[in-house]
């Protein structure tokens, strides 16, 4: 007798969700009367499934996209971090406080040769050197630190599966 396997969320997702969530990652700003009628739905219906996908942890919020350039902050970079040692007392505190670190855009731990990914924003080349001299090799576990810095970055396809 086989085990049934647990489902998750997105084993539950129709097409109309699958709609759902590609009209609002394209625009988040969508009114629920907009998004069912571009769905061609009721919007009764539009705004129960909306709450449902939030509900069930399908969606966890929304988001803006800033221009870092028009915010002073031109120059973007990855930074690769890897750790001398490793142990559950400094690995999740340092995560943290890289994270926490300002320019900061997203933190990555990672498998693999490198265990942190930084994506930065900074005014500067300086900024950028100060940021890695001061919130990253910094702490005495880092082994080494390495640099990249960002020329242009373009969205994704993304996980949702492209309309029929």
């Amino acid at each position: 007798m086989q085990k049934a396997q647990p489902t998750t969320p997105a084993d539950q997702l129709d097409e109309t969700d699958i709609a759902i969530l590609r009209a609002l990652s394209a625009d988040a700003r969508l009114t629920n009367k907009a998004l069912a009628a571009r769905l061609g739905l009721a919007e009764s219906t539009c705004a129960y499934r909306v709450r449902a996908l939030r509900e069930n942890g399908v969606t966890t919020g929304t988001s803006l996209n800033l221009d870092l350039s028009a915010l002073g902050f031109p120059i973007q970079a990855v930074i690769k971090v890897r750790l001398g040692s490793h142990n559950k007392a400094h690995v999740p505190r340092l995560f943290a406080d890289l994270a926490n670190a300002p320019g900061v855009i997203q933190a990555f731990h990672v498998a693999g040769e490198d265990d942190f990914h930084l994506h930065v924003a900074v005014e500067s080349p300086r900024a950028l050197r100060d940021l890695v001299l001061d919130y990253v090799t910094v702490h005495k576990v880092v082994r080494q630190s390495e640099t990249q810095l960002v020329f242009e970055h373009r969205e994704g396809a993304g996980v949702l599966p492209p309309p029929t």
